[in-house]
């Protein structure tokens, strides 16, 4: 029979960004326990994974009614020895999926594992094809999922499809030069489902002029569920020597905004001249991780929360400074809801000034 050592924590996520500390994890491995490739011992191992490395039980305790111990009996029932790789890879899915946590996946050779419900569940807020009506034929591709144009009220349209790429200082500037004389700027973030944290902060660093507190993050140092370091500090500092931009800007944020996304509309969040319209951010407020099981499947899983400037967690996502939805009759005409609420916010806001 084929045995495995637990080794909790074998690849870090490639989300790490410069701002946490070198050693950001409990490695937690325990050479005295072993447990077999069987569907028993792959259930044991990918529960104690989750139960000594996952950080937000308390959370989701206290938010969904989740008992991690209540789950081990409840899903240990549906295990039996004679179980097929796919019946059993079904319900282990089920397990970690009752955590609702967009960075809990299982990936086989066959299927990846995940629960959408964090933005599944809601309204989606999004027209890919009214963005693209406001995009024109004629906008200009930044790269790295980046694209933009200048509204016919000299406003200024910046699409995020994605923070998996960070785009290089020259191209920022280039873009940023490009709208120097708008009166405002637009970011729509929505369906954003994120990339690297480097990414968003490296686009958020544009937008002050001061060092600014904009999140806290600990780490897990030890098998308890509430086992963690001190608090983090994570301070944004503005871009130096490069284009920054002090003019009125919005954020458009819908459930979709994951991960990164969801970071970037954290750190947005506390700045002066920004401000987050929408509708809340899907969440994913943990550092994600990585570990294998004795047959070999990969678990991923939150090992490291992190919460707002004014200490509230994010995992459950960022709220927008004004509430907007989409409304049937403007998607009908034609019209973007999010889109004509932050232009008309802006054009306010410079008739005010």
């Amino acid at each position: 029979m084929n045995r495995k050592r637990l080794n909790p924590v074998i690849v870090m996520a490639v989300l790490i960004t410069a701002l946490l500390p070198i050693s950001c994890s409990w490695s937690g491995e325990a050479p005295d326990r072993e447990y077999s490739n069987t569907p028993r011992g792959n259930f044991m191992a990918l529960w104690t994974i989750m139960d000594e490395h996952y950080c937000f039980f308390d959370l989701k305790k206290d938010k969904l009614g989740v008992d991690w111990d209540e789950v081990k009996t409840r899903y240990a029932a549906s295990i039996s020895d004679d179980m097929s790789d796919r019946s059993l890879f079904e319900v282990l899915c089920k397990m970690i999926g009752e955590l609702r946590d967009g960075h809990v996946n299982l990936t086989s050779a066959y299927d990846y594992g995940r629960n959408w419900s964090w933005k599944t569940d809601y309204p989606a807020n999004f027209s890919k094809d009214l963005q693209e009506r406001y995009l024109g034929a004629d906008y200009i591709i930044g790269g790295n999922g980046y694209c933009y144009r200048i509204l016919e009220d000299n406003i200024g349209y910046l699409v995020v499809e994605s923070f998996d790429k960070a785009m290089s200082d020259s191209r920022l500037n280039v873009m940023f030069n490009n709208m120097a004389l708008c009166n405002g700027l637009i970011i729509d973030i929505r369906d954003n489902g994120g990339g690297q944290l480097t990414a968003s902060e490296s686009l958020a660093s544009r937008f002050t002029e001061k060092k600014v507190t904009v999140s806290y993050t600990c780490y897990k140092n030890g098998p308890g569920h509430n086992d963690f370091s001190r608090l983090h500090r994570n301070e944004l500092s503005p871009a130096v020597h490069d284009l920054r931009w002090i003019k009125p800007v919005v954020v458009l944020t819908n459930r979709g905004c994951f991960s990164s996304a969801n970071d970037f509309a954290c750190i947005m969040k506390p700045l002066e001249n920004v401000t987050l319209m929408g509708d809340t951010t899907g969440g994913g407020g943990g550092m994600p991780m990585s570990s294998e099981l004795p047959n070999g499947w990969v678990v991923r899983f939150s090992s490291a929360p992190t919460f707002d400037a004014d200490m509230n967690h994010v995992e459950f996502g960022v709220a927008p400074h004004i509430r907007v939805d989409m409304k049937d009759e403007d998607v009908q005409a034609g019209v973007d809801t999010y889109i004509e609420s932050a232009r008309a916010f802006i054009n306010d806001k410079l008739v005010n000034f």
